[in-house]
């Protein structure tokens, strides 16, 4: 007789309905996140739908709610990947508890409730912070390139949008002109009635490329306006060079040197606590320097927070004589030491000891600064901010995939990345609880 094997019956039906909670461990993240968002407040996005009575009743948000966030907590972030998992993954089918929502419906809810899904964040972190009672102490702050839902090669330069509309301009003036002679040829040959298409149709279509051709003009100029206004200088004489550029699929992204060269995308910022390495404070800009989000992202910290942290680590893309100034000059109780490195090191270069004897009275901040950081005390401080920031943007974008924007637009964009920064807490409070 041979070896009997445990029951395989492929085709049997189950007698009684199966319970959800028998289908995944106890422990499950699924599970986590499911108890995380009973616990939020969606009330705003029941607001949405008021007291309306006709077509058929909506989906729960509170479901269409935990399918994103569990989607982006495990690396899925298409809405059609999200529907292809209703049918696939036995964690998205407890969570919808037998709904299967379609990919419209899910990228609608997205876009519809962008900003209760930003605030989000805010709750969240607030009770991760109360939960573990943590007070902000020292706080790593940096910034991550990460691509625009656009392609590099969609976006015009200033310069060369001037020669192709001039370009553009003769051509329409030649195709006018081609098609009056056209149109005489043919009123003596068939009689006035008739009329061609191949022409106009050409001509429309260069018409339609120099009107957004002029759109990205002005849009430059006025920005251009907009950032000599910002600087104090005339606004009437500013004009964009002729490398700036314009990106006719998402005009608010920029092309920025990332990691691996250059890119469409957004600067990304995340302020991270030592402690579980949650993110204190979020937010994404389209400038690429950091020098101008320092002041910002301490703001946006005590903002998302509620508390305002008591020192700020940070790379030299921060470091500048007014930035210092101004987390010096800020009352006792809301100033923030800061330990901002004022150059690169390279690589393998031994690092300059600290001079002895007392600073000169004319140095400057970035001096003292500079000072600060070669001390053995302050060496050791700076020291950690890799260790506390840099590994979160590895999580985001190496461990879950995170590499591109979905949306398209500022705003968008600034409640697409307040998401992956709120899966990332869940993540941390998760594997917490889970030690």
């Amino acid at each position: 007789m041979g070896k009997s094997y445990r029951p395989y019956l492929p085709d049997q039906e189950f007698l009684l309905p199966p319970s959800l909670r028998d289908w995944l461990p106890e422990n499950h993240l699924a599970y986590f996140v499911s108890d995380v968002v009973d616990n939020l407040d969606l009330s705003a996005m029941d607001a949405v739908y008021g007291e309306e009575q006709r077509g058929q009743p909506p989906y729960d948000p509170r479901l269409l709610t935990k399918l994103l966030v569990y989607g982006y907590c495990v690396g899925v972030f298409s809405s059609r990947k999200i529907e292809q998992r209703l049918a696939e993954d036995i964690a998205f089918r407890v969570l919808a508890a037998g709904n299967a929502p379609n990919f419209r419906t899910i990228s609608d809810f997205r876009k519809i409730h962008l900003q209760t899904l930003q605030g989000l964040f805010e709750q969240v972190l607030k009770i991760a912070l109360e939960a573990g009672a943590m007070k902000l102490g020292r706080v790593a702050l940096d910034g991550t390139k990460v691509k625009a839902n656009a392609s590099k090669h969609k976006a015009m330069s200033y310069g060369r949008m001037r020669d192709k509309e001039q370009q553009i301009r003769a051509e329409v003036k030649e195709l006018l002109a081609q098609a009056e002679a056209a149109d005489r040829n043919e009123d003596q040959r068939y009689g006035k009635d008739h009329s061609g298409e191949e022409l106009p149709a050409e001509l429309q279509r260069r018409e339609t490329r120099l009107k957004k051709i002029r759109q990205a003009k002005r849009a430059l100029e006025q920005r251009a306006q907009e950032q000599a206004a910002a600087e104090g200088k005339p606004a009437e004489e500013a004009q964009p060079a002729d490398k700036d550029q314009y990106n006719f699929t998402d005009p608010e992204s920029r092309i920025m040197r990332g990691a691996d060269g250059f890119v469409q995308g957004y600067n990304a910022q995340a302020a991270v606590e030592p402690g579980l390495q949650l993110i204190v404070g979020q937010s994404v800009t389209a400038a690429a320097n950091d020098k101008e989000q320092l002041i910002p992202m301490t703001e946006v910290m005590e903002q998302q927070s509620g508390q305002r942290p008591e020192a700020v680590l940070a790379d030299s893309g921060y470091c500048s004589e007014e930035n210092l100034e101004k987390l010096e000059a800020a009352e006792p109780e809301r100033k923030i030491e800061a330990y901002i490195a004022t150059g690169k090191n390279k690589h393998g270069a031994h690092r300059q000891a600290c001079p002895r004897g007392r600073l000169p009275k004319n140095v400057n901040r970035v001096q003292r600064m500079k000072r600060k950081l070669q001390t053995k005390a302050g060496r050791a401080v700076y020291a950690a901010r890799k260790a506390i920031v840099e590994p979160v943007f590895g999580q985001i974008k190496q461990g879950r995939g995170f590499r591109q924007f979905l949306l398209r637009g500022i705003e968008k964009v600034r409640g697409e990345w307040a998401l992956v920064c709120l899966t990332h807490n869940i993540l941390k409070l998760y594997r917490l609880c889970n030690e």
